[in-house]
């Protein structure tokens, strides 16, 4: 029996056999540069179609009840331009975080040739995925909705039918950021328009009738301070995971552990693109690529006792994801 330093608990066999590599089917052919990456799962494009479906809501309202039939010209043109900047930046994020590969481990790599590939040295392991039968590197977790692991996987969002990790969490970032300033933006037109039009006659404030636009200024009203609440929460979180260098999933395995804090400048500058610059707040600018994985970016160092025998483990993540673990010792 052996022991590992480990926050985790760990059963022991005997068996080198549990690696079972011979029953992963070898890695489908990279696909080419610039493929378009998109989740089948019917809750996450209904929660996506629900976003647009609210955003262009919030266009109608603003345009056609607020913005369109005010005197004030000077007023209607900033305050349209800059609500739809606002908007096209925030549904250009969406896509960018929903399309775009969030840093998927290559899928079904936990093949007996690669393995042996790597020629593990004695206190080197490698962590294999069960489920979508691939080698995990340090920080990636499995997705039970994306059936992948993702590298820094920090949570799995429906709002854009995709996982957060390292490859589109500056995309999420801004397009919760620019949720919150376009409804930020919105309540503060509606209250504008409410003291307008109770200054004024109200058939004149909009082309609609005066209950069609009370009711239509109410549900904008109760969109934007629900978005607003909930986008300005998600952003901060994720500002907060960024600077700290530590995703959601390994704060919540934390748990009430200390951890030393290892968060620097240079993980925000890889998440948003390089030295801060206008660039930071384009979704078409993307964010710093990771080099490719080398193969000792697939194996992790442990410490174990005294021990001559090829051991397999298995992890026991959270108490269902269970990864297996193939050591080498002298």
């Amino acid at each position: 029996m052996m022991l590992i330093p480990t926050h985790h608990f760990r059963d022991i066999e005997r068996k080198p056999e549990y690696l079972q590599p011979e029953k992963c089917i070898p890695p489908p052919h990279p696909s080419p540069v610039g493929t378009m990456w998109f989740i089948r799962d019917g809750c996450g494009i209904a929660c996506a179609i629900v976003t647009w479906f609210l955003v262009l809501y919030a266009e109608f309202v603003v345009l056609f009840v607020m913005l369109i039939p005010s005197r004030d010209y000077v007023y209607s043109i900033i305050n349209g331009i800059v609500f739809n900047l606002l908007a096209f930046l925030a549904l250009a994020s969406h896509c960018r975080a929903m399309l775009t590969d969030p840093g998927a481990v290559p899928k079904g790599n936990a093949t007996k040739e690669f393995i042996e590939s790597l020629q593990l040295k004695p206190g080197q392991v490698v962590y294999k995925c069960p489920k979508c039968c691939s080698i995990k590197p340090d920080r990636a977790h499995h997705c039970s909705v994306c059936k992948r692991c993702i590298r820094k996987m920090d949570h799995h969002c429906p709002w854009v039918n995709n996982c957060v990790g390292e490859n589109n969490q500056k995309y999420f970032v801004l397009f919760t950021m620019y949720i919150a300033l376009i409804s930020l933006h919105a309540l503060i037109m509606v209250g504008f328009h409410f003291l307008h039009c109770f200054e004024e006659d109200w058939t004149k404030c909009s082309s609609f009738s005066p209950p069609t636009t009370v009711i239509l200024l109410i549900l904008l009203c109760f969109e934007g301070l629900l978005f607003l609440i909930f986008t300005s929460v998600m952003f901060g979180t994720q500002v907060h995971s960024i600077c700290t260098d530590e995703t959601g999933i390994e704060r919540l395995k934390r748990k009430n552990q200390p951890r030393e804090h290892t968060g620097s400048w240079e993980s925000v500058k890889e998440t948003f693109g390089g030295d801060f610059s206008p660039n930071w707040f384009n979704p078409f600018s993307g964010p710093c690529h990771p080099e490719p994985l080398r193969d000792g970016d697939w194996v992790r160092q442990v410490t174990l006792s005294d021990t001559d025998n090829t051991e397999t483990m298995t992890e026991s993540e959270e108490g269902k994801d269970k990864d297996s673990v193939e050591v080498i010792d002298e």
